[in-house]
């Protein structure tokens, strides 16, 4: 499943600012308008919890996968603003739900010691996926001229076709605690929550305008853009499951420190880079900091009550987007005055976030969740 999920993802993602731009007639104020959009689905993922009252965790997660491999499937079929507007809250409806169960079963499925690895090995799995896909991509528009609603077409009913396929294969899985089946919000979690917040907003920055600047400031062609995700991808197969091990070895703690320290000076480069292979160096560096954030979740798991996590994954996922649904339409129109200052915002928000990592203990659990706990 964590292979099926970059099929479309990866695909829709490599594809949208040029489809956008090219079919849509897009700006900045219209892709800031469709991330907030996309993210609303995730600012709902609360909604988990009640679907968990007539569906299982392992069921759910396949069906939202199914949906997720449609959305992107049916995405080059409407190039206009309003079709692409909906074909994406469709999309990532399956995506953000998936991502919801993959965390909440991962982290009640793998022991404590081997979680922040079991991360890394998901996150490369994921990572080969999206190499193929960023290499048929390349071909298919370089060499064979493919129009984009048949290159959506094809990965997301690749999507679909493992879905359906890990329906009728896979056995349900027992769980080993029983999981609570309302919303749970414990004040004990309360940095978890915080830095979870502060990740949505981060997060944004770098899918929604980081790309963006590559295509409009530089004149990134989709060849360009899937070249680019592709060595991201390759970084990803190499170092994520190495920086798992690492994490469970240095800690959350410090993995945190290191990833918002370079995320600063990213984001400066950001605003400051007036070269295209600068920009681009900056874009990887970037996307391999976010396999440190790995550390937010096996924090959570060290401090969280079993009987917790199914509940509180959705609750996160929701916080998590409280920022990624505000921020886009206001960077969108930030964007218009001044591309700079997006990024030194985004600066100021990895600041913030590694002023709140500072809070965390050497060694987290339960009752000792923060260094401010007694």
């Amino acid at each position: 499943m964590a292979f099926a999920v970059p099929l479309s993802f990866a695909a829709w993602q490599a594809l949208l600012n040029n489809f956008a731009i090219e079919r849509a007639a897009f700006t900045g104020k219209e892709m800031g308008m469709l991330q907030s959009l996309r993210e609303i689905p995730g600012f709902l993922a609360f909604g988990v919890v009640f679907l968990l009252l007539v569906v299982r965790e392992q069921r759910l997660a396949t069906i939202s996968l199914l949906l997720l491999g449609m959305g992107t499937a049916l995405t080059g079929f409407f190039p206009s603003v309003v079709g692409l507007y909906v074909t994406t809250v469709m999309m990532s409806l399956g995506f953000h739900y998936y991502e919801t169960m993959q965390t909440s079963l991962t982290q009640q499925w793998i022991e404590k010691g081997r979680a922040a690895e079991f991360f890394g090995r998901l996150i490369a799995v994921g990572s080969v996926a999206a190499i193929v896909v960023f290499i048929l991509i390349w071909l298919g528009t370089n060499f064979f001229n493919i129009d984009y609603r048949w290159l959506y077409l094809a990965f997301g009913g690749m999507t679909v076709i493992i879905a359906l396929t890990v329906w009728v294969i896979f056995p349900a899985f027992p769980q080993h605690s029983v999981q609570h089946k309302h919303m749970l919000l414990r004040r004990r979690y309360w940095l978890y929550y915080a830095l979870v917040f502060m990740s949505g907003a981060r997060r944004q920055i770098f899918m929604v305008f980081a790309g963006f600047l590559m295509v409009e400031k530089f004149g990134f062609t989709v060849s360009n853009i899937a070249m680019l995700f592709m060595l991201n991808a390759s970084f990803n197969v190499l170092f994520a499951r190495k920086i798992g091990r690492l994490i469970a070895r240095f800690g959350e703690r410090n993995a945190l420190l290191v990833e918002y320290t370079g995320l600063f000076f990213v984001f400066v480069g950001y605003a400051l880079v007036d070269v295209a292979w600068a920009g681009a160096s900056l874009y990887i560096l970037d996307h391999l900091f976010f396999a440190l954030a790995i550390s937010i979740k096996t924090y959570f798991q060290k401090i969280a009550a079993p009987e917790d996590i199914a509940s509180t994954a959705g609750v996160s996922f929701t916080i998590n987007h409280v920022a990624a649904v505000c921020l886009p339409v206001f960077f969108g129109l930030l964007w218009l005055t001044s591309t700079s200052l997006v990024f030194y915002v985004g600066a100021l928000l990895a600041l913030v976030s590694l002023s709140l990592s500072l809070l965390i203990p050497r060694f987290p659990q339960q009752g000792r969740e923060t260094l401010l706990s007694h």
